[in-house]
């Protein structure tokens, strides 16, 4: 089980019908379908009272990070969970996370797991949690299909639909329900690799007219969030 990731990681905005396009041709050429047919990714965002993680990373710094704790699929059915700590540092993404048991998350606490594993990554989770005071605040779903290279075991395409947040009910149960991020005819596909796009892959992104964009599901959920809060606070006011 794969603990210790690094690698570039490029957003795309697409649609639906370009989504279409790329996987038929991906599954003609250079790509396979991942290991598990598609499935549910649920997340819990870990952030400060004032939401200091997002606001800096928004900022856009020269380096960064944030911890999650994510669901591969529905919880009910699922052996592991996995606590992540991210870190951006000049556009390259690292990743370290912690297997845990399902059935651990619902007897002890995420500080108790942690005191209980001697791990080099476990005591980087430790250490960010008492350094930044930081605990579950938000939670993301998105539904995903997975994509490998066939001779680049480094290459790897996601594509995420149905992006959905929620402020309230911080467990993993019903994905589906929560404020919908993006309108129904966006796909989000992001591009994994252990170094630049390859060639082939960069000509047919731009056959198909897809082109990259900075894009961040947390910051995102944070915006519009505040977006809604100001207009149902102006909406009630009106009413007054």
């Amino acid at each position: 089980m794969q603990t210790v990731f690094e690698r570039n990681e490029t957003k795309y905005l697409i649609t639906p019908f370009q989504a279409s396009q790329l996987v038929e041709v991906l599954l003609a050429s250079n790509m396979k379908p991942g290991y598990h047919d598609a499935y549910w990714v649920q997340n819990l965002c870990y952030d400060t009272e004032n939401w200091d993680i997002i606001h800096t990373s928004m900022e856009k710094p020269y380096y960064k990070e944030k911890m999650r704790l994510r669901c591969y699929g529905m919880f009910e059915t699922t052996d592991y969970l996995f606590l992540e700590l991210k870190k951006k540092c000049s556009g390259v993404a690292y990743k370290r996370r912690l297997p845990i048991l399902s059935n651990d998350i619902l007897e002890y606490s995420i500080e108790e797991i942690l005191s209980k594993d001697s791990s080099q990554i476990s005591k980087e989770l430790a250490y960010h949690i008492q350094r930044t005071s930081v605990a579950p605040r938000l939670y993301i779903a998105y539904f995903r299909e997975v994509f490998a290279g066939l001779l680049d075991d480094g290459l790897r395409l996601t594509l995420d639909s149905q992006i959905s947040y929620r402020l309230d009910t911080l467990h993993f149960t019903e994905p589906q329900l929560g404020c919908a991020l993006l309108n129904s005819n966006t796909i989000l596909l992001e591009i994994k690799t252990l170094t630049n796009i390859p060639l082939w892959l960069a000509h047919l992104l731009c056959d198909i007219g897809i082109f990259s964009s900075s894009f961040s599901k947390y910051a995102t959920c944070i915006m519009d969030w505040l977006e809604k809060s100001k207009l149902n606070s102006t909406t009630a006011q009106s009413k007054v």
